[in-house]
């Protein structure tokens, strides 16, 4: 296996971290924030929600658990490695599980690096103790043994599987809960990829990210977790007040939409699911005026064939998909944002904090 990268925090700096909030389902305070050296430039890492397929207007259920989506994605590898990025593979348990797509998988690690990390759906990992409900396939609320069980042994699957160990963790259906950071610090989690910052799960009974931030800040018990939430920007004439603005549209029928109609708010997630290039590219363009430096993009892995997902139905939707990226890539490299793994982020943020103790 491989070694994990050498903690430089040194020990004043770990006897007397700064405070910082130790739960991901709860919005950072202030000096929770991670600093990123000058020479990291700006960066983006494309995070992979590699898993099963299922029928996503039905139930969740335990039988899905086909994988036949996995043989395009060497093909989508070779796009994204083709453009200069660094695809990251959040990868759950019935795709490493099974012995084709985990073979799959370890060839991009074993040819160029690629990261092959942890995305836990807790209705098809085992061990199978809960109802499949809504409100379970949130992680973070089953009882905590059940948590750290599913997490154990989704971590050995992939070490076993993949031949290295996964440091980078993303809840299914971004499911954190007040235990999940703990649980991650405990299992030799370095990175946590799960908050969508600016969305609000709370009343399908998951976590609230609405005032979470889109930098990357540190958590858990000792704050030596780093938390990189997915990049959200605000598009439109009102977006200097997108966060509170949203908030408030959100109490009223039909306000978003018509924010969104008028031109006046609109968010846009960083990811071709749902949210069209022409946005992207803008909220891209507004975050880098703001002097953001790291974005967070994600696309799940069965998009990359027609037909798994309601974002990809046919072949008109996959090109589609694939000029997104284009465009979103173009953008990047006209303003030099080069692409980054989840180790150098997370190097990168440790080494500001061994600098500020020495």
């Amino acid at each position: 296996m491989n070694k994990a990268v050498d903690d430089p925090i040194d020990a004043s700096a770990a006897a007397e971290p700064p405070p910082r909030g130790e739960r991901l389902d709860l919005p950072p305070g202030p000096r929770a924030r991670a600093e990123l050296p000058g020479d990291f430039g700006r960066r983006f890492l494309v995070f992979v929600d590699t898993e099963e397929e299922f029928d996503w207007s039905r139930p969740l259920a335990r039988a899905n658990t086909a994988v036949t989506a996995m043989e395009a994605l060497p093909e989508a590898h070779r796009f994204f490695r083709a453009a200069g990025a660094l695809p990251i593979y959040m990868s759950d348990w019935p795709v490493v599980d099974n012995a084709r797509s985990a073979a799959i998988l370890r060839n991009f690690h074993e040819q160029d690096g690629s990261e092959i990390e942890t995305q836990l759906h807790p209705w098809v990992n085992p061990p199978f103790e809960e109802e499949v409900t809504g409100f379970n396939s949130f992680t973070g609320n089953l009882p905590l043994d059940l948590q750290r069980a599913k997490l154990t042994a989704l971590t050995d699957r992939i070490a076993e599987r993949i031949g290295t160990r996964p440091t980078v963790y993303r809840a299914g259906r971004y499911g954190v809960g007040p235990h999940t950071a703990r649980l991650l610090e405990e299992a030799g989690y370095r990175m946590d990829a799960s908050v969508r910052a600016r969305f609000d799960y709370s009343d399908e009974g998951g976590p609230d990210f609405s005032r979470h931030p889109i930098t990357p800040y540190w958590t858990g018990p000792s704050g030596r977790l780093l938390a990189l939430p997915l990049t959200a920007g605000y598009i439109g004439g009102l977006r200097r007040w997108g966060d509170r603005l949203f908030r408030a549209a959100g109490r009223l029928p039909l306000a978003r939409g018509g924010l969104a109609r008028t031109g006046l708010l609109e968010r846009v997630a960083l990811t071709p699911e749902d949210y069209p290039l022409h946005a992207a590219l803008e909220a891209v363009r507004r975050l880098l005026d703001d002097g953001h430096r790291l974005f967070s993009l994600s696309y799940h892995s069965p998009s990359v064939a027609p037909g798994h997902t309601p974002y990809v139905r046919d072949r008109a939707d996959l090109e589609a998909f694939y000029r997104w990226w284009d465009g979103i890539f173009d953008l990047f490299a006209r303003h030099s944002v080069t692409a980054a793994r989840a180790g150098e982020a997370v190097s990168a943020a440790r080494a500001m904090v061994g600098a500020a103790a020495a």
